[in-house]
């Protein structure tokens, strides 16, 4: 009991210590990473409550949030496929599988975006050559889970991330770790998820290789191969702190409440809530909100010319720089009254400027 008791604390201090490199996010540093698809979201329950249950968030889905939950699953194993539209018409697919080894957690993890064909344009042909490209974009993790005491859950996601468009591409590796804690107080859940921390990943190819004549070369001179390199962008780090509260006894139902506090090392804090009704253990309705924080508004330079430290506007959920509103779903546990485990989720994201997000997922026990 120690020595897991040790285990624990030591890795709380090295997400601590991790953390406490990130800087925190702000309009300043907003484009310069990388690898964005990993920020996307999947899954059903959790997005149904804006992201917000990283403390108590169970089973195969807790991969995508806090992969501690794993360890949390009440099944031998489960398996998950989830699927969903994004902004600009981007396909989104998800599929991941977990088992339980003892006290042990194992699993894989797919994500994958469609953006479908896209014309090739060129400076001659602005309207298209008649070609057309789809980027690949794929995320493969492997996924390990402990049940370390009753009340302490610990996991990790190491991640392989593919990026490629037309003849280039781009390969990184990045890794999720979190903890969850529930408290003799029962019903308190606390959660720790620090994820995408890896190294910088640089695209490469052929098509950054051509030929060009030596600088004041005389006319006809020959050409000279010249390759084009490009720069590293970061990963977009993200370091989570949430709690939750429940099942609240209800008579007819139970009430899980959930809050978190997301910080993005390249863009918005945000502040999330969310809460979900269990309807005699079939029907779920879920719903969350987010509110995100700017904590350098305008950055030292303008507020050295301003000459006022204080801006009405660093709640951008208030502003058009933050897009997402209010989310919420439903979900449907078969189990009730059909011979198989199977979980059926849905949400919905608001979002301004584009049509809203959506998703569907599909999850079974073993």
């Amino acid at each position: 009991m120690h020595k897991l008791i040790r285990t624990l604390i030591i890795s709380l201090l090295v997400i601590i210590v991790v953390s406490d490199t990130i800087k925190a996010g702000s309009k300043r540093r907003r484009g310069t990473a990388g690898a964005q698809e990993l920020l996307i979201p999947f899954g059903s329950r959790g997005i149904a409550m804006s992201g917000s249950y990283v403390a108590g968030l169970s089973g195969i889905e807790a991969a995508l949030w806090n992969p501690a939950g794993v360890a949390a699953m009440e099944d031998r194993g489960q398996t998950m496929f989830s699927f969903g539209n994004w902004i600009a018409d981007i396909d989104l697919t998800f599929a991941g599988v977990a088992s339980k080894f003892g006290r042990n957690h194992f699993g894989f993890t797919l994500q994958s975006l469609n953006f479908g064909d896209i014309p090739v344009t060129t400076e001659e042909f602005t309207d298209g050559t008649g070609e057309y490209f789809s980027p690949t974009f794929i995320t493969l993790g492997f996924l390990f889970s402990r049940k370390m005491t009753d009340r302490i859950f610990f996991g990790t996601n190491l991640k392989l991330v593919y990026e490629g468009i037309m003849r280039e591409n781009a390969t990184g590796f990045v890794v999720d770790a979190g903890v969850q804690y529930y408290l003799q107080n029962p019903g308190i859940k606390i959660g720790v998820s620090l994820r995408n921390l890896g190294l910088n990943m640089v695209f490469d190819g052929a098509d950054l290789e051509d030929h060009y004549p030596p600088a004041d070369a005389e006319p006809g001179a020959s050409s000279e191969p010249r390759r084009v390199k490009l720069q590293g962008f970061e990963m977009p780090t993200t370091l989570e702190l949430g709690v939750a509260y429940g099942p609240i006894d209800l008579g007819m139902g139970k009430l899980n409440l959930a809050a978190s506090f997301l910080n993005n090392n390249f863009s918005f804090d945000e502040y999330r809530f969310g809460g979900e009704l269990e309807l005699m253990n079939i029907l779920f309705v879920r719903g969350g909100f987010c509110l995100a924080y700017d904590p350098e508004p305008y950055g030292l330079d303008s507020i050295e010319d301003s000459g006022d430290e204080e801006d009405d506007e660093t709640w951008e959920s208030q502003t058009d720089e933050f897009i997402w509103g209010p989310s919420f779903g439903f979900g449907i546990n078969t189990k009730s009254f059909t011979n198989t485990n199977l979980m059926v989720d849905y949400a919905y994201r608001y979002a301004a400027i584009f049509s809203g997000v959506q998703w569907i997922t599909v999850s079974m026990g073993f």
